[in-house]
C-alpha cells in the first residue's frame, strides 16, 4: 500500500514538473506583439498611422531557423520604421552570426536604426568597432549620440540615438555601488540641444534616466534593458532588473512624466538570467496619431 502511494505521489509530481517545464518553454518562445497608440498635437498629419516597431534585447536568440518566426511577425505588421534599442547580442557570444543574418534580412525590407546597450559596450573597443562596422554594412543605421530627421510628405519628426555610458548604469560588478548621477546637463552634452519645435523620439537602452530624458525634451523615449523584470508577478509587475534591483521602477510598458512618455520593451531574449517566467518575449508596435487642440 505504501509503495502504491509513493508511486502515485511520484506520478503527480512528474506530471506537475512536466507542466511547469512546458509552460516555461512556451513563455520563453511564444512571441507577443504589444500595440501602443501615441497621440500628440506635435505629430505631423503626414505621420498619422505611422508604425514604428521596436526590437530590443534579443541576445542572439533564435525564433525558429534563421529567426523565421520573428521575421514573419515583423512582416505581418509592415512597419514604416524599425528601431533596435540595444543588447541584440550578448557579451559572451563567440560570434554574432544569428543577429547579423537577422539584421541583413530586415535592412533589405525596412528603414532600420540601432543604438547600443550595455552588452555591446562590454565588448573590447576593437571588437565593438568591428561589430558596428559589420552592422552598418548590413544596411542598419547605427546611432551614436546623434539625430536624424524622418521625412514624409515634406513633414518631419526627429529621431535621436543616445549611447548611455556604462557609468550611468548601476555598477553591475559591484552590486552595492550606485550608478553615477546623470542629468539634463549631461544629456545635452551628449546629444546637443533638443529641437522642441519638432516631435522627437529618443532611442536609448536604459530607462533608468527617464526623468532626465524627459526634462531634456524627448517627447517619446524607447528603451529596453530590464527584460520585463525577468519574472513578472500578477499585480506587482517585474521582479528583478539586470542590476539585481527588486521591483524596478521601470520594467515594461508605458510611463509618463510631465507630459513626456517612455515605452520600455520587455525584450526578446533571456540574457544572463537565462529564463523568463510569466513574461513572453515581446515585439513593440507604436502607431503615431496627430491630435488637434
Amino acid at each position: 500500500m505504501e509503495k502504491k502511494r509513493n508511486k502515485t505521489f511520484l506520478h503527480k509530481f512528474l506530471v506537475k514538473a512536466a507542466g511547469v517545464v512546458s509552460a516555461a518553454f512556451i513563455e520563453n518562445h511564444l512571441l507577443q506583439v504589444s500595440n501602443y497608440s501615441i497621440v500628440s498635437e506635435k505629430i505631423p498629419t503626414a505621420f498619422q498611422d505611422f508604425k514604428i516597431m521596436q526590437l530590443s534585447d534579443l541576445h542572439s536568440k533564435r525564433f525558429g531557423r534563421d529567426n523565421v518566426r520573428l521575421i514573419r511577425k515583423i512582416d505581418a505588421v509592415q512597419p514604416d520604421l524599425l528601431v533596435m534599442t540595444g543588447d541584440m547580442i550578448s557579451r559572451s557570444d563567440s560570434n554574432h552570426t544569428v543577429f547579423f543574418q537577422l539584421a541583413g534580412t530586415l535592412a533589405k525590407k525596412y528603414l532600420c536604426y540601432y543604438v547600443i546597450g550595455n552588452h555591446e559596450q562590454d565588448m573590447k573597443p576593437h571588437e565593438l568597432k568591428l561589430f558596428l562596422a559589420k552592422l552598418t554594412a548590413t544596411g542598419i543605421h547605427v546611432m551614436e549620440n546623434e539625430n536624424v530627421e524622418i521625412c514624409k510628405e515634406d513633414q518631419k519628426i526627429s529621431l535621436y540615438g543616445l549611447s548611455l555610458p556604462l557609468k550611468y548604469y548601476k555598477q553591475s560588478k559591484l552590486w552595492s555601488a550606485p550608478a553615477a548621477p546623470f542629468g539634463e546637463r549631461e544629456m545635452e552634452r551628449a546629444m546637443g540641444q533638443y529641437n522642441s519645435a519638432q516631435y522627437g523620439i529618443l532611442l536609448t537602452h536604459n530607462p533608468l534616466c527617464f526623468v532626465d530624458y524627459a526634462q531634456w525634451g524627448a517627447d517619446l523615449t524607447l528603451c529596453g534593458h530590464i527584460h520585463g523584470g525577468m519574472i513578472r508577478l500578477p499585480f506587482a509587475g517585474g521582479l528583478l532588473s539586470p542590476e539585481r534591483e527588486f521591483f524596478p521602477k521601470y520594467s515594461a510598458g508605458i510611463y509618463e512624466y510631465s507630459g513626456k512618455k517612455m515605452l520600455v520593451s520587455r525584450g526578446l531574449g533571456s540574457g544572463t538570467f537565462g529564463v523568463r517566467i510569466l513574461n513572453c518575449p515581446e515585439i513593440v508596435v507604436i502607431t503615431l496619431a496627430h491630435s488637434q487642440m
